[in-house]
C-alpha cells in the first residue's frame, strides 16, 4: 500500500499536537477512503516496537542500570549503557522523541554503547512521574509540559556525564525529533556539551546562536514542511556566527526516516548513511572510544 503526502502529513500533525486520536482516524478515514483503508494506512505509520530490539536488553558484551542525577529541578533518569569492562568512555547523551524514552530509544542507546560510548538514554518526564506506557498519553503530557523547565533539567546531564567514574569528560548529545530540538536548545544551554547531532529537529532561535560551542550536525528529511522552515535561517546564523557545523538533507525521505520502527516513514538506506555520518562525527570531535 502506497501513502499519499496527506495522510503522511495528517499523521505529523497528529503525533505533534493536541488532536485525539479520535478526531484524527475521523479525518483519517476520509482521507483514505474508507475504514479499512485508514486502519491498513494506520498499521504502516505507527510504530512497531516488536521492531525495536536490533540489541538484545540482555547483550552479554553489555552493562546496562538505571542512572539518575540531580537537575536544578529534581532528579532525572534514564538507561545509561556501556560495553563491560570499566575503561573511560566519551559519553553520548540519548534523547528521545514525544513519545519518552520508549523500546526503540532505549535500542537506540544500546547501539551508541556498542560503538564504544558511555551511553545514556534519558527520561525527559522524569520530573512528570516518567514514561507511561501509553504512547498517546506520553504524547499529551509532551504537549503540557514547562520546556524551560525540562531543558535546563536535560542540559544538567551534561556535567553529570562528563563527571561520570568511565567518562573521559567529553561529552556528545544525540536527539530524534523533539529530542532533535532539545539537541539545538543544549547547544547554547550546555556550554561543556562538545558534539550534538540533531535529527530533524526544531532549531535554536537566532539569538542564542553566539552562545553555542558545541560542533553541530544537523540531519533534514527531504519532505518535512514544518521542521525545514527553519533550515536556512538557521544555517544562516550559524554561518555568520562561525560555528562548526554541518547540515544533510536526505531527498525522498520523510519525518523520522531513522526510526526503524516507524513503518512507512523509515528510510533504511538514508537511516545507514546519517548514523554513519552520526558516529563519525562523535568519534572526531568526542575522540575514538576504547571498542569491545
Amino acid at each position: 500500500m502506497r501513502l499519499n503526502q496527506d495522510v503522511i502529513d495528517l499523521y505529523d500533525y497528529f503525533i505533534h499536537s493536541d488532536m485525539d486520536r479520535r478526531a484524527f482516524m475521523d479525518r483519517l478515514v476520509t482521507l483514505a477512503g474508507g475504514v479499512a483503508a485508514a486502519n491498513a494506512a494506520l498499521a504502516l505509520l505507527q510504530s512497531n516496537y516488536a521492531l525495536a530490539q536490533t540489541v538484545p536488553d540482555n547483550d552479554p558484551r553489555l552493562v546496562a542500570e538505571t542512572w539518575s542525577y540531580a537537575g536544578p529541578h529534581g532528579v532525572m533518569s534514564g538507561s545509561l549503557v556501556r560495553l563491560k569492562g570499566g575503561a573511560k568512555r566519551p559519553a553520548v547523551l540519548v534523547i528521545h522523541e514525544n513519545r519518552g524514552l520508549n523500546p526503540h530509544i532505549r535500542d537506540v542507546t544500546r547501539r551508541v554503547a556498542l560503538d564504544g560510548y558511555l551511553a545514556f538514554g534519558i527520561d525527559a518526564l522524569s520530573l512528570d512521574g516518567g514514561t507511561p506506557a501509553d504512547e498517546d498519553q506520553a504524547r499529551a503530557m509532551f504537549a503540557k509540559v514547562d520546556l524551560n523547565r525540562i531543558a535546563e533539567s536535560v542540559a544538567a546531564a551534561v556535567p553529570a556525564l562528563a563527571g561520570h567514574a568511565e567518562s573521559t569528560g567529553r561529552v556528545g548529545a544525540v536527539g530524534f525529533c523533539w529530542g532533535g530540538g532539545m539537541v539545538n536548545q543544549l547547544a547554547w544551554r550546555a556550554p561543556d556539551l562538545a558534539a550534538g547531532v540533531a535529527y530533524y529537529g526544531l532549531q535554536a532561535p537566532a539569538d542564542k546562536v553566539p552562545a553555542i560551542k558545541a560542533a553541530l550536525m544537523l540531519h533534514y528529511a527531504g519532505t518535512d514542511e514544518r521542521i525545514n522552515a527553519g533550515i536556512e535561517a538557521y544555517r544562516k546564523a550559524l554561518g555568520e556566527a562561525g560555528k562548526s557545523f554541518e547540515i544533510f538533507q536526505y531527498e525522498g525521505t520523510q519525518h523520522a526516516f531513522n526510526n526503524d520502527t516507524g513503518g512507512a516513514r523509515y528510510n533504511p538506506e538514508a537511516a545507514k548513511l546519517a548514523w554513519g555520518r552520526t558516529m563519525a562525527h562523535f568519534s572526531k570531535v568526542l575522540g575514538a572510544p576504547p571498542k569491545a
